[in-house]
């Protein structure tokens, strides 16, 4: 069932999505603001009051991301070609970081960019063919940094910041581009497009 909060200056959407879990939590997805709650849970109105500070900037964050995809126009690397340029940021990272995955493969994935194994394979989103050359550099480097450490862990960021040192700017281009991608792949809601 759709909601509307007042925080500030925005009119936030919600929904409350009722599920057989045992608290209640908030999340975003695809841009949008879901309650999910225990199945007899009434109440909800009190969780939203409590969050308000994170669900305004969250929500805040979601416009300024929406604000940078208004300014992308999305061009399609053919397959073939995207694979071609991977696997040669693959070669040359390799010998930056002297590290090899053992397999490099591509699959549509619905939450990340890509992903590494702990058995060292790298996995990359199809979505990454909307992506400017920069921007797949940026991801290959990342996964392939978890073949030194397979956490986000101060060592890991330490080899990001060392030939990313704006890499905020790079996370802020992906998080415009996901919402680009997907809001052209999946229809929004009028309160999503807030």
């Amino acid at each position: 069932m759709e909601h509307q909060v007042i925080i500030k200056d925005a009119v936030i959407c919600y929904e409350v999505i009722r599920r057989k879990v045992k608290t209640p939590r908030l999340e975003f997805k695809k841009g949008r603001l879901k309650l999910i709650v225990p199945k007899d849970y009434s109440g909800h109105e009190k969780i939203i009051h409590r969050h308000r500070r994170w669900i305004y900037n969250r929500h805040s964050w979601l416009r300024e991301m929406r604000a940078g995809a208004e300014e992308i126009q999305l061009t399609e690397r053919p397959d073939e070609n995207l694979r071609m340029l991977v696997k040669s940021m693959v070669s040359d990272i390799s010998k930056e970081l002297g590290v090899v995955p053992q397999a490099v493969h591509f699959r549509m994935m619905r939450t990340k960019w890509g992903s590494c194994s702990s058995k060292g394979n790298l996995n990359f989103n199809t979505h990454i063919r909307y992506l400017p050359e920069e921007l797949i550099e940026y991801i290959v480097f990342h996964e392939m940094v978890h073949l030194i450490e397979l956490n986000h862990s101060p060592a890991f960021h330490t080899h990001i910041k060392a030939r990313f040192s704006d890499h905020r700017d790079y996370d802020r281009k992906l998080s415009s581009y996901w919402l680009l991608i997907h809001n052209q792949v999946n229809s929004v809601s009028p309160c999503a497009a807030q």
